[in-house]
């Protein structure tokens, strides 16, 4: 899962990137644009879904990706506002990607809440066969503790859709002085509400206020939020993270060792790429991770040459290869498909 579905918005599929992205007039955005297509071989819409499943191909039989939709920028009234959109992937063009490679691919909606047909898209989602709905509050511009969510958590409970949302510091996609949206505190709404909300990262990057302590409490780890809302019992059933990016050299330490050896919380974790990043080679360090005692130093060139032959295939083995104080990840965590089959 987390698979990201990008591009230049070169075909007829409907993906925007805004212009600022491919201009140098914006250096930090346009090398953020390219490090990420570069990654992928994805010079054009195309090229980058048959980059992703020539990769998907070369996994063992049965492996599917969960790709990403990606919403864009809604103002006030609900309307879409692309000039603040970093880029927008529609629902419909992750859905037919997904039914064109059906024995490789799933795909997860992108919904903003503030759509005055939100719910009418989440029905649709869902009778596509959309496997869950995928935020980025901070690049979205949406409050998840706001109550104009109240509808749509409702709808997503009742359509058995999971939640999938960033939390923390966002540093991939840049967003508009909304950082306070990525609190993983603001996540309480839908997880008391009954939704099934997914923490991409484990939230481990970047300070957020102790909204416990009031809404001037002090700033604090994100990854301590998370952390706190895992430890929770009353959300035991409904509330888990993915692990995808937590080896990236920004993030792995010390999040990924606290997750590695918190065996309580493997049941409710989900395996996750966050495709392209690991084919972004200077982000995430084998010889970081051995020097942190995460990797044992004779998988060190065992993993450097499966990253140059396929990343997807190293991220995988990466982490199934880390170890902190003789505790591993529960194979159930890569067992992921589980999670997103139809309930009762």
């Amino acid at each position: 899962m987390h698979v990201h579905l990008l591009g230049t918005g070169d075909s007829a599929s409907g993906l925007y990137v805004n212009p600022r992205m491919a201009s140098l007039l914006h250096p930090t955005l346009y090398a953020r644009r390219a490090f990420f297509l570069n990654a992928a071989c994805g010079e054009s819409d195309r090229a980058y879904v048959e980059r992703l499943h020539a990769l998907a191909e070369q996994l063992r039989p049965g492996a599917k990706l969960l790709l990403f939709a990606f919403e864009r920028v809604h103002d006030a009234r609900g309307a879409p506002d692309l000039e603040r959109s970093a880029f927008y992937v529609p629902d419909a063009y992750a859905r037919d990607t997904a039914r064109a490679h059906a024995a490789r691919f799933e795909w997860a909606a992108s919904i903003h809440p503030y759509r005055p047909d939100a719910l009418e898209a989440l029905a649709q989602a869902k009778r596509d066969g959309a496997r869950a709905v995928k935020w980025l509050p901070g690049a979205m511009g949406i409050d998840p503790a706001s109550p104009r969510c109240a509808p749509f958590y409702d709808a997503l409970r009742r359509h058995n859709l999971p939640l999938i949302t960033h939390a923390g510091a966002e540093l991939a996609v840049v967003g508009h002085d909304w950082d306070d949206y990525g609190n993983p505190l603001r996540l309480r709404a839908a997880l008391e509400a009954g939704v099934r909300v997914v923490i991409a990262h484990c939230a481990s990057l970047g300070e957020d206020r102790d909204l416990d302590r009031g809404e001037h409490g002090p700033y604090v780890p994100s990854f301590a939020l998370f952390e706190r809302l895992m430890n929770e019992p009353r959300y035991e059933q409904n509330l888990g993270g993915d692990i995808s990016a937590l080896t990236q050299l920004n993030r792995a330490h010390p999040a990924l060792a606290r997750v590695l050896q918190e065996q309580r919380w493997h049941a409710r974790l989900l395996n996750g790429s966050d495709y392209p990043l690991p084919g972004v080679m200077p982000i995430t360090s084998v010889d970081y991770l051995v020097s942190h005692k995460l990797i044992a130093p004779a998988a060190a060139p065992v993993l450097r040459e499966i990253r140059l032959y396929n990343p997807l295939a190293f991220d995988f083995v990466l982490k199934r290869s880390l170890n902190s104080n003789g505790k591993r990840f529960a194979p159930r965590v890569f067992q992921t498909r589980r999670y997103f089959e139809a309930r009762v």
